[in-house]
């Protein structure tokens, strides 16, 4: 049975996570044996695959981000692919290389029933706590790097030095930091404006909520690419092309707690209709 190796981040191949779901329903059409190895956050995934250059045993990646692309890209590592799909994503799409499976915004989640700040402004001036997570390993820690930029410029620096003191602890990757906030240490984790829903569908829980900034909101597209020095191409072909079918798709809602990159037959699951909708993307 030939196997196809993914390397993808921890709470990917979460028993609550997408992995599980998605590795039956692809077992179910390759003949094959698909692995998912977890490898740390998002951003720590591109630097595992630089290290291990062409002797990887990775055939995909899955899970870096727009953020990413460029310098992944530039590692000569990384195969095009031949996926069309009709994206329901908020911006075009037609990377050879990359293939999105999913998106979101981020933003600082917080208990529902707390006075929220509207902006890093307001935060900044607050007593409030926050943990976030590291750019130099996870993807939600990059961007907010790239959020703040976005939205500040060259303030940046001066908007991150009022905010060193909210910052209750910078985590390896996301699953310490929203764990900290669930248990009360931090007033606000940095996460996705979609995190609610989980709380809401899977939980029945309507007690946290993403706070709506007014500078904006950072975009985040999820993607996927097949590695040149793969020893199972057509398996990671196939791979990326399920990716956009409904099989793959729709388990991403309430599983990956993100909007999917083709939106399934089904629609959204109830509750993202619930959801704050940025009024700017950054």
């Amino acid at each position: 049975t030939p196997v196809l190796q993914v390397y993808t981040y921890d709470s990917f191949v979460a028993d609550w996570g997408p992995g599980p779901a998605i590795e039956a329903a692809f077992e179910e059409t390759c003949a094959c044996d698909l692995q998912f190895v977890g490898a740390g956050d998002g951003a720590a995934l591109l630097a595992r695959i630089k290290l291990e250059g062409g002797r990887s045993d990775a055939d995909v990646v899955l899970g870096l981000d727009t953020n990413l692309v460029t310098a992944a890209k530039e590692t000569g590592l990384f195969a095009t692919h031949g996926v069309t799909a009709e994206y329901t994503l908020p911006v075009a799409w037609d990377d050879d290389t990359f293939v999105p499976f999913d998106w979101g915004y981020f933003a600082f989640v917080h208990n529902a029933d707390m006075d929220a700040p509207a902006n890093f402004r307001e935060l900044a001036d607050s007593d409030l706590k926050i943990a976030i997570q590291d750019p130099r390993s996870s993807t939600p820690g990059l961007g907010l790097l790239m959020w703040v930029k976005a939205a500040y410029g060259d303030k940046a620096p001066a908007m991150w030095a009022d905010l060193s003191d909210n910052v209750l602890t910078v985590t390896k990757g996301w699953s310490e930091s929203y764990g900290l906030f669930l248990e009360g240490e931090a007033d606000m984790v940095l996460s996705y404006t979609t995190s609610p829903a989980y709380h809401l569908i899977a939980e029945e829980d309507a007690s946290k909520a993403a706070a709506a900034f007014d500078e904006g909101h950072y975009l985040q597209v999820e993607v996927a690419a097949k590695l040149a020095g793969s020893d199972q191409p057509d398996l990671a072909d196939a791979f990326l092309a399920f990716m956009v079918t409904d099989a793959f798709q729709s388990i991403i809602p309430t599983t990956n707690w993100m909007y999917p990159a083709v939106t399934p037959a089904g629609g959204l699951p109830d509750g993202f209709d619930t959801l704050i909708a940025p009024a700017k993307a950054l």
